[in-house]
């Protein structure tokens, strides 16, 4: 982009849009491969989703207007096939410059290209574990395909290249992601990466682990929804969707699917809680009472997305009861023990950790002074 500030807004928007759509199945990955989330190593996930955006941001916009009377004034540029070329650039702007060689547009340019692969390196040898040789690979393969998507014009989306297919930057590319295997070491110092134990040992059943499943089944459902009702909004069109049609596909048929028929089917847990390594059990040790379940999908999530769908309906101050109902429930996921929430409280189930064979309640660890 040509504004700097720019580019790096619409790398960081995207980025959260991109791991928004991607967080639920980050999360069942990460618990089912390390055990547990953590918030370091979550937190460089994002920032690799975000790194991503910016190489887009930075390398194909914005889109140019790419007329006829455009293409012909700039498709002879399209290519630079000399190595090193970027060395006699620098000579010749430095020889009609009189700044130094740090405001030579030149040196700029190549120092650019470096850096911005600097962190692919990086993420892909710390993040990702992989060996030096196959990250430098992967680097020039990534700068090789960015390359080829300018000279095509994003691959014939446009009539002619809008920017210019630069062998130096090849090269610039690689030895950036060369670099950045050599810094990856600096990415051990971001904190909360290390796992407390073997991914197959339970962990405590902390508030913070029922808050996150309790976000994944609220997120699990909206997105769901969207994905049954845009589509079909499209279909018929959006102007022939009724508000009980719209309720039913975006609320009430992805919580019921999720919420209830999932646990009823399962082990009693939530998509959710399935998804943190959770699951209630009633006072008998084993899986919950179908009138358990029952009640804690309509005092719980369930009821939330029930009343969100009645003040659409029916009444607007449906939706500060949904709201209260939210807050109380997020409220008692902290307190009292064992972090059974509203839900939990009133359909009578305890949670514990999908790991544990024997229904007991694990409480948290002291923490280490």
């Amino acid at each position: 982009m040509n504004d700097p500030t720019t580019s790096a807004i619409a790398a960081f928007v995207a980025g959260l849009a991109l791991a928004l759509l991607l967080a639920v199945p980050y999360i069942a990955v990460s618990y089912r491969r390390r055990g547990e989330l953590g918030a370091g190593h979550a937190l460089l996930a994002l920032a690799f989703l975000v790194y991503c955006m910016a190489l887009w941001t930075y390398t194909l916009l914005p889109f140019p207007d790419a007329t006829p009377a455009w293409c012909a004034e700039h498709a002879a540029n399209a290519m630079q096939t000399r190595p090193l070329q970027f060395i006699s650039d620098i000579r010749r702007e430095q020889a009609t410059s009189t700044g130094t060689l740090l405001h030579n547009p030149a040196v700029q340019q190549a120092v650019f290209n470096v850096a911005l692969f600097v962190p692919l390196g990086m993420f892909l040898r710390h993040l990702f574990r992989r060996g030096w040789l196959l990250t430098v690979v992967v680097g020039f393969a990534v700068s090789l395909f960015i390359e080829c998507t300018q000279l095509t014009g994003v691959w014939y989306l446009f009539e002619c290249p809008y920017r210019l297919f630069d062998v130096d930057d090849l090269i610039t590319n690689t030895v950036g992601t060369a670099l950045g295997v050599v810094a990856a070491p600096v990415l051990r110092l971001v904190p909360g990466q290390r796992i407390s134990a073997p991914p197959s040992e339970p962990r405590p059943v902390t508030a913070r682990r029922r808050l996150l499943g309790m976000a994944v089944d609220l997120l699990s459902v909206m997105l769901l929804g969207s994905l049954i009702g845009i589509p079909y909004a499209l279909l018929v069109g959006l102007n022939n969707v009724s508000p009980v049609e719209s309720v039913l596909l975006g609320n009430y048929v992805p919580a019921l699917v999720l919420l209830y028929v999932v646990p009823l089917f399962g082990n009693g847990a939530t998509f959710g809680q399935r998804v943190v390594l959770l699951r209630p059990v009633g006072p008998d040790g084993g899986k919950p009472a179908v009138w358990r379940m029952t009640v804690r999908f309509l005092v719980g999530s369930g009821g939330y997305f029930l009343l969100q769908g009645l003040s659409l309906l029916i009444d607007k101050h449906f939706d500060d009861v949904s709201s209260l109902l939210l807050l109380v429930s997020a409220i008692t996921a902290f307190r009292p023990r064992g972090h059974r929430g509203l839900s939990g409280i009133i359909a009578g189930l305890q949670i514990v950790d999908s790991r544990v064979d024997a229904p007991t309640v694990i409480l948290p660890r002291a923490r280490s002074v």
